[in-house]
């Protein structure tokens, strides 16, 4: 008896290790980029429906499992280019601690329950069929974007038109194709910055993807260009940030208000990283971005708190 729970103690720690790997494997943290724009429109939408609790249940799961399909079908796709690259040729696939069978039938499953999450929003009252027959071409464009920067710069304004996809798709959830305006508008935004911050992020690989035959930006343009590329996305963002509230009743004083420090960050963000010095990259990737992304979601919620 205490072989046989020595061995499932074992097999238990090896699923828990199996499990953190294929959670670090997605990058599951980098959630954040996209969820608070999503829950941002949905709350907006939530000011003209009732709330309910099948919505936003509906809502997590698709983003999660969307997300995670994606990042593993993209793993899947690079890994021999990020074998050839001396900054990803310790993650998991290239290095062996996971293999390909593995991501791929994780890939197949949270695509599956993607597909599946759709169904939720059939059961409210009343029901809303338009998650599901869309579904399945909003996962085909996510996969897509893996494939993207194999034969096109715009690899990048990709990644931000399938991040954008996120507040549409919750808007669409609970209010189906009506008054889209603000809801485009938030995608917009997603569009522009997250197309800046992978621009930004790519230029630390602009060397290996010109010799590898891989199409970027910073490949094509050179860091210092793509920088300046980067900076003007942001530059787009933020003026539809002030769109957004001139057209949205619901925002108002406290919003305006609020950009304010979200223009710092942004400013901020592209005087740390320099053509001569990328090493605060991940600083501005992650962590400014972070902050931006919840930053914009509590300055709406505040908003509609107060208002």
């Amino acid at each position: 008896m205490y072989s046989d729970h020595v061995r499932a103690s074992h097999y238990n720690g090896r699923m828990l290790a199996t499990a953190c790997k294929l959670l670090e494997l997605i990058r599951f943290s980098h959630t954040i980029f996209a969820l608070p724009f999503a829950l941002m429109a949905a709350a907006l939408a939530w000011e003209t429906e009732p709330f309910r609790w099948l919505d936003l249940l509906g809502i997590l799961l698709g983003m999660v499992l969307a997300r995670s399909a994606a990042m593993a079908f993209n793993r899947l796709v690079d890994r021999r280019i990020d074998a050839g690259n001396a900054r990803t040729a310790k993650r998991h696939l290239p290095a062996g601690t996971l293999s390909v069978p593995l991501v791929l039938g994780f890939t197949v499953v949270t695509s599956v329950g993607f597909l599946a999450s759709t169904l939720l929003f059939t059961l409210r009252e009343p029901a809303n069929v338009w998650p599901l027959i869309l579904g399945g071409p909003v996962l085909l464009f996510l996969l897509g974007y893996s494939l993207a920067k194999q034969f096109t710069s715009l690899a990048h304004f990709w990644l931000g038109a399938a991040l954008m996809l996120a507040p549409l798709a919750a808007w669409i959830a609970i209010r189906g194709l009506v008054d889209l305006e603000t809801p485009a508008l938030i995608g917009a935004v997603v569009l522009f910055w997250v197309a800046g911050f992978d621009i930004l992020y790519a230029c630390q690989d602009a060397d290996f993807d010109r010799a590898a035959g891989l199409h970027s930006v910073p490949a094509r343009f050179g860091i210092r260009r793509s920088l300046r590329i980067a900076a003007g996305c942001h530059a787009i963002m933020f003026v539809l940030l002030i769109l957004l509230g001139s057209v949205c009743p619901h925002l108002d004083w406290v919003y305006s208000a609020g950009l304010v420090p979200i223009g710092m960050l942004l400013v901020y963000e592209h005087l740390i990283v320099k053509p001569g010095d990328l090493t605060r990259v991940n600083q501005a990737f992650f962590l400014v971005n972070g902050i931006i992304g919840f930053g914009l979601l509590a300055l709406v919620l505040l908003q509609l708190g107060v208002g």
